[in-house]
């Protein structure tokens, strides 16, 4: 792991990376456990996305992140957004885009949407392959010559939008109990009397 840290920070300080940006690194890639190449793509998309939204360090946002794959820890590392305090929502679209977005007790607000534009990705052929999950890249032999591409383009593959995200209001529930474990769980989350733990969303048995 020792040798892996150095040889990011080697290749942080080639590409000049800003302190600011390298403590995000750090931090996300110890979160992550080591250092993804979507990972550090999202820290480069949720630094523009912060630039464009024109936030400042510690202002309470809300994202949402259309892949479940490596982006939204830097959203929970660098802006503490989370599925527990309400203020992260994965949907699992399969693309590699993030919005951010104030707080508002409108239906809509208006939020910043930053990508991968494919189309910049054109100048990079290893992201390119990568990110297309071409059979031809080696991710065991290319994995540095990719990071170091990673590390040279930084933003220039990203784009952003100015998007409006609908508002989800916190809901107010009432608590029922399972036919079947007699666990507490939302009502709306009962069908006959029966969760969704002890139906269709059944994870494990009894042993």
């Amino acid at each position: 792991m020792a040798r892996i840290e150095n040889e990011i920070q080697s290749l942080m300080d080639a590409h000049a990376i800003t302190p600011r940006l390298q403590d995000y690194f750090s931090r996300c890639i110890d979160f992550h456990t080591y250092p993804a190449p979507g990972l550090l793509l999202g820290v480069f998309m949720v630094d523009y996305a912060i630039e464009q939204l024109g936030a400042i360090p510690g202002e309470k946002l809300y994202s949402v992140c259309e892949t479940h794959k490596c982006a939204p820890d830097p959203l929970q590392v660098i802006l503490h957004c989370t599925s527990g305090n309400h203020r992260l929502r994965v949907i699992p679209m399969g693309r590699f885009a993030l919005t951010l977005n104030r707080p508002s007790i409108e239906p809509f607000t208006e939020g910043i949407r930053v990508f991968i534009d494919p189309v910049k990705l054109e100048k990079y052929p290893l992201i390119a392959s990568w990110f297309a999950n071409d059979p031809s890249f080696n991710q065991r032999a290319e994995a540095h010559a990719l990071i170091d591409e990673i590390f040279r383009a930084g933003r220039d593959i990203l784009s952003a939008e100015k998007v409006r995200v609908k508002v989800t209001p916190k809901q107010k529930w009432q608590s029922g109990r399972c036919r079947i474990c007699g666990e507490m769980v939302p009502t709306d989350l009962l069908e006959e009397g029966v969760c969704i733990g002890c139906g269709p969303n059944a994870y494990y048995e009894k042993i």
